[in-house]
């Protein structure tokens, strides 16, 4: 058993080693190419500066049979040694491993006999079931795989992904009339639930009714819930909400979310998202120095991992700062490897022993999920250039902006999106709407002392809300005003 252990550790350790040398390359990854040849195993980086790839070869006799045995090696380790809740850093270590068999897998698949694709598919499904047994369909006697996930997504296609519930069931129909009737989005729609009685089938048949192309999917029929507990997870179910959509590309947004402009504008013209495959975008910067225990664990995690160039960039990592993230509105390219298993990892943040264990305790939520899964999986992503903004009203004394919305911001920082609702404060009026006036970026925070009070930024760059953005906020709260009415007279009959 010793020796079992020793060979399978060597044969990770290696595996490890070759990671690290294509790793300190960072950002060649999406354009890594493995062939062989004469009984030499090559694998290419090319450099995104320009200059020559660099070619790292490994030869020996029969050298993609020794290639399969080390990985079938590393694959029993992984399936006998599972990472413990708290090895984030060790997880994402396992995924670029994974990353390295699959790419294997398609480079040197024309080389190998059939027989040695269907067990090297075999491994990687098997270790992947292994490090996430959520993966395992629950409608399908015979299990599912990572491939199977893999090919379920539609290629080429685009589309939106809202999880919701009967808690915020009004919002998201606030939402898809803001995204189909103000700004006419034809990017079909998915609403995402957890059970019956998380979305009852009278709410999944009003919500289908608001427009074309849009659908409804239990997430318990996607992923085995035995260690996900999405009934009762919360914020939880957005990351399989995304793993689970059949869109290939998807825009992840929350039920309260309001957008100013279409979401086909992110994948047609975004610049760094089509660069990386990933886009997110920041929070707020506040309580600088305040969560020392948070800022220590995420250091203890990536204490020996190459910094991605948004983390080099962060200053949330950088000067003790909060909070990084907004998960409000996540936009992902899952046909891109390096992505799709970011986005496994910040799953694996969210099953129901690792969220209470680590997750939820060092962060608030799922918010940091996200950029930490890509980041520790070894994704390039991109976050909006600003941090967190204020979309609101001017105070008195016309120095500062107030609300309880947070503002995101395009490439041109133009108005994109904000948290919140249409409603000025959702948790103390539920039929007060408000047209912001004013925005600013890059000021202070002024954070209210409890969620009834509203907060502030000040000192930034203060700008009047445009005649075009006041016109889509008034249509989107016209359209809203008219579903509250549809949805009390809808919530009427069904009481």
């Amino acid at each position: 058993m010793r020796y079992r252990f020793l060979l399978c550790a060597l044969a990770f350790i290696l595996t490890l080693a070759l990671i690290q040398q294509r790793n300190n390359l960072r950002g060649a990854i999406a354009s890594d190419e493995w062939g062989a040849s004469d009984g030499i195993l090559q694998t290419t980086i090319k450099d995104p500066s320009g200059s020559s790839p660099i070619s790292l070869s490994f030869q020996s006799d029969g050298a993609i049979t020794h290639l399969l045995q080390t990985i079938a090696t590393t694959s029993t380790y992984f399936r006998d040694y599972p990472v413990p809740a708290s090895e984030f850093a060790k997880m994402g270590k396992q995924l670029q491993v994974l990353q390295e068999w699959i790419e294997a897998m398609q480079g040197l698949s024309h080389r190998m006999t059939p027989e040695q694709v269907t067990h090297l598919r075999d491994d990687i499904d098997d270790t992947a079931l292994s490090l996430f047994p959520f993966l395992r369909n629950p409608t399908k006697s015979f299990g599912s795989s990572l491939s199977d996930i893999r090919d379920s997504f539609e290629r080429g296609s685009k589309g939106i992904v809202i999880p919701t519930g009967r808690k915020t069931f009004r919002y998201a129909c606030h939402l898809i009339s803001n995204l189909r009737d103000v700004l006419g989005s034809k990017l079909p729609i998915e609403i995402v639930y957890a059970g019956e009685s998380d979305l009852p089938s009278n709410h999944r048949d009003f919500i289908t009714g608001l427009g074309p192309e849009i659908a409804t999917v239990d997430v318990l029929q996607v992923f085995n819930d035995t260690p996900l507990d999405l009934q009762h997870g919360g914020w939880a179910i957005k990351t399989f909400a995304a793993l689970g959509s059949q869109y290939e590309q998807v825009v992840v947004l929350d039920a309260d979310a309001i957008l100013l402009q279409a979401p086909e504008t992110i994948f047609d013209r975004h610049q760094g998202y089509q660069s990386t495959g990933a886009l997110l975008f920041h929070d707020r910067l506040l309580w600088q120095g305040a969560f020392k225990e948070r800022h220590n664990w995420w250091e203890q995690q990536l204490e020996h991992h190459t910094p991605s160039g948004a983390l080099v960039k962060s200053r949330v990592y950088n000067e003790g700062y909060a909070e990084e993230c907004d998960s409000g509105l996540v936009v992902l390219d899952k046909s891109r490897l390096p992505i799709l298993l970011g986005l496994i990892h910040a799953c694996w943040q969210n099953t129901k022993e690792v969220r209470d264990a680590w997750t939820y305790k060092m962060g608030y939520g799922d918010k940091e999920s996200w950029w930490f899964g890509l980041e520790l999986s070894g994704a390039e992503y991109t976050f909006e250039d600003h941090y967190g903004g204020m979309l609101g009203y001017m105070n008195e004394d016309n120095l500062k902006t107030c609300s309880f919305t947070i503002a995101h911001f395009d490439e041109q920082d133009k108005l994109l999106w904000y948290n919140g609702s249409l409603l000025k404060n959702k948790l103390a009026n539920a039929t007060e709407f408000g047209i912001p006036t004013h925005y600013m970026l890059d000021g202070v925070w002024e954070k209210g002392a409890t969620k009834q009070d509203m907060s502030c930024m000040k000192q930034g760059e203060l700008r009047e809300t445009s005649k075009e953005e006041k016109d889509i906020l008034k249509k989107s709260i016209e359209k809203a005003k008219d579903l509250d009415a549809r949805i009390e007279q809808f919530t009427a009959l069904e009481g």
